[in-house]
């Protein structure tokens, strides 16, 4: 099968260069995407979907929103077939009435969209897609209807089982070191040189998932520091005057930055699966290293400071921490979600509030978004999935005594509210 797909992608390439008549060119995206959907000829698809693809690329904003108005008023199901598939199907369910009840439910542009990824390198494109929709719709917009394909597609094509872990490392391909640095979205890389500080030691990696469609784009990547005890402060782990540890002397694996680089993707989770994967390729390789803990930020600490008038720079250290520690484990949103997304991430992840730290991020971001203050998540492994079921279930929040002890003590801090 693998030597049909090069023949066909060797055939389409030569294809697509041959000479494209006029009216071939002005057509519309609404004949050619009729033409593609009632295309069976593998070639004659490829060509279209590539002009189609070719004509997206094409379009300014007011374009593509008329292109997603399209998708979402003239591909979208008819609920009228819905109502009458499902009703031969609960009067005779069997195999044929099930089917033709789940194309009925299945709206045309989930098609448009499989038979567009055919195309070479169109899983790239389609990502790009996603991510212009969710730039240019707001989230009530009738027409985000549309992401709900996007979202169901996107998660069968880049499930875990076709991600590929890479370590990223001073030796990798410069073109990926650039993406490293430019989705680096917790702590900047500052420089080439700052970059070769977080890969190069022996005491730190960086660890990426890639998918087979899109081998030079990282999808996340997390960036780990192996240290001697649980950090407490990202200013010293990303210092360029700290001595680098042996690896085999580190006891503790530090997770200090996770970035999603592809917009398109947001919202189909990658963190879960690459932190277990990177723990256990992390325990294989250094069997001393007994912890497995973050080192996060908080950043809408600031906000919720603001909401509950409480004023950072009235509050003692002790204070602040403890109004940090009652935020991680109590604080909520209106629809009872817990209000950090990071810590959200974590928690459902499995992992436990191990402690809290002022003074840990000095950056501006850090002091304008959480004070400075920092987390750790700790990971232990024997413990990951009750955790994560007491969290998915109960909303319960698994905390270390000092944390729990320090939230506590929130509630004598009240009475240091703003008017």
């Amino acid at each position: 099968m693998s030597v049909l797909s090069d023949v066909l992608d060797l055939v389409f390439r030569r294809a697509m260069k041959g000479p494209v008549t006029p009216a071939r060119e002005s057509r519309s995206i609404p004949s050619l995407v009729e033409e593609l959907l009632s295309s069976k000829g593998e070639i004659s698809g490829l060509v279209t979907a590539q002009r189609i693809l070719d004509a997206y690329a094409a379009m300014n904003d007011t374009e593509k929103l008329d292109f997603f108005s399209y998708l979402a008023e003239d591909l979208d199901i008819d609920p009228l077939r819905v109502e009458q598939t499902l009703e031969v199907l609960k009067a005779v369910p069997d195999q044929r009435s099930y089917d033709v009840f789940l194309k009925a439910v299945e709206p045309r542009r989930q098609e448009l969209a499989r038979r567009l990824n055919r195309v070479p390198n169109a899983t790239r494109q389609l990502v790009d897609m996603r991510a212009d929709l969710l730039r240019l719709l707001p989230s009530n917009d009738p027409r985000m209807r549309i992401d709900c394909d996007f979202r169901h597609l996107f998660a069968s094509w880049f499930n875990r089982g076709f991600l590929v872990l890479r370590r990223i490392n001073w030796e990798s391909p410069a073109n990926i070191l650039e993406k490293i640095i430019r989705y680096e979205a917790v702590h900047a890389i500052s420089s080439w040189e700052d970059l070769r500080r977080r890969v190069a030691p022996e005491d730190r990696r960086c660890f990426a998932f890639f998918h087979p469609a899109m081998p030079d784009e990282p999808l996340i990547f997390v960036e780990v520091a192996l240290t001697k005890g649980i950090a407490r402060s990202v200013q010293a782990l990303l210092s360029d005057e700290r001595t680098p540890l042996a690896a085999h002397q580190a006891d503790t694996a530090i997770f200090y930055s996770i970035s999603n680089c592809q917009a398109g993707l947001a919202g189909i989770s990658f963190g879960n699966s690459l932190i277990k994967q990177v723990v256990n390729d992390l325990a294989a390789e250094l069997p001393d290293l007994a912890t497995f803990a973050t080192l996060s930020p908080m950043p809408l600490f600031s906000r919720w400071l603001a909401e509950q008038h409480l004023s950072p720079s009235r509050l003692t250290k002790p204070q602040l921490l403890a109004a940090a520690a009652h935020y991680l484990t109590s604080a909520r949103r209106d629809a009872g979600q817990h209000y950090d997304p990071v810590s959200r991430f974590h928690l459902g992840n499995g992992a436990l509030v191990h402690a809290v730290h002022a003074d840990a991020d000095l950056s501006d971001r850090g002091q304008r978004e959480s004070c400075g203050v920092m987390t750790n998540y700790l990971y232990d492994l024997a413990s990951l999935e009750q955790n994560h079921e007491s969290f998915a279930n109960q909303k319960q929040v698994i905390a270390s005594p000092q944390v729990r002890t320090q939230a506590q003590s929130f509630q004598s801090i009240e009475g240091l509210q703003d008017a």
